[in-house]
């Protein structure tokens, strides 16, 4: 207990899933806790399980894609706690239909490029206006193992390629700083999102390309599935201080199901 006491975290996907998890678990470890997401549905369950756990937060709806909500999430943040400590990007979404490259839209592009790199460079952009002066802070963004391997629809492996990229660049601006910034690759993570895309038709392109991965990974039903604790935790890890010394690494989180 006591692992984040006194740090002010920001949370983007706050909503559900991943970013509501880690809500509760940076708060039962003493944060301040602001989240942020562009729906709002589930805040009062998200909320109560904060209080539940003895900490304090309060959320914030807005879009990442929109800059003027980056700036109010960040401006609400300071003006109540006085600092920025810890940004963790864990908005994000997937394209309907697991589509490869010679499927996707120009919808799917905007949408999913939007959310998912726009979303975090704004975000990150943002909280460095807090963190740069001090040189101190922990930025953690969520990547997917489909960056990696290449095991995901064309524009949701690029989207997320262009995050670790990004964390890469961001952690070399400031090495040697107490400014990190980390990237978690989760495999397939049990939340709303997952459990809605698994039901989408796929076309016989993208099942085809759905089979491939299949052939090439080890992922099969003998391998666990993550769950959104599992990625909080990896989470709570790198924005506390007993990860002082690592920055720009990319932490996997499979249960080895893509080596």
């Amino acid at each position: 207990m006591g692992r984040l006491n006194g740090k002010v975290c920001v949370i983007t996907g706050g909503n559900s899933g991943i970013g509501a998890k880690a809500g509760e678990i940076f708060a039962r470890e003493g944060a301040k806790v602001v989240l942020t997401d562009i729906r709002d549905n589930n805040v009062d369950k998200v909320l109560s399980g904060i209080k539940k756990e003895g900490g304090e937060g309060f959320f914030i709806k807005g879009d990442t894609t929109n800059l003027s909500d980056v700036e109010n999430v960040f401006k609400a943040a300071a003006e109540k706690y006085g600092k920025i400590d810890v940004l963790f990007n864990c908005a994000g979404r997937l394209e309907e239909g697991m589509k490869p490259l010679d499927e996707f839209t120009e919808e799917d592009y905007d949408s999913i490029i939007g959310i998912n790199l726009k979303g975090t460079m704004n975000m990150t952009r943002e909280a460095l206006k807090y963190m740069r002066d001090r040189k101190k802070g922990s930025i953690i963004n969520v990547a997917s193992i489909s960056a990696l391997r290449g095991n995901g629809s064309a524009v949701y492996v690029a989207s997320k390629g262009g995050i670790v990229a990004l964390t890469y660049h961001l952690a070399l601006r400031f090495a040697g700083t107490a400014l990190r910034c980390n990237a978690i690759a989760p495999g397939t993570v049990w939340t709303p999102m997952t459990r809605r895309s698994m039901k989408e038709d796929r076309s016989e392109a993208a099942t085809e390309f759905y089979e491939t991965i299949q052939a090439h990974c080890d992922s099969g039903s003998h391998f666990p599935i993550c769950k959104d604790h599992d990625v909080a935790n990896i989470a709570l890890f790198l924005a506390s201080d007993e990860s002082r010394s690592v920055t720009g690494q990319v932490i996997t989180c499979d249960f080895g199901s893509n080596m």
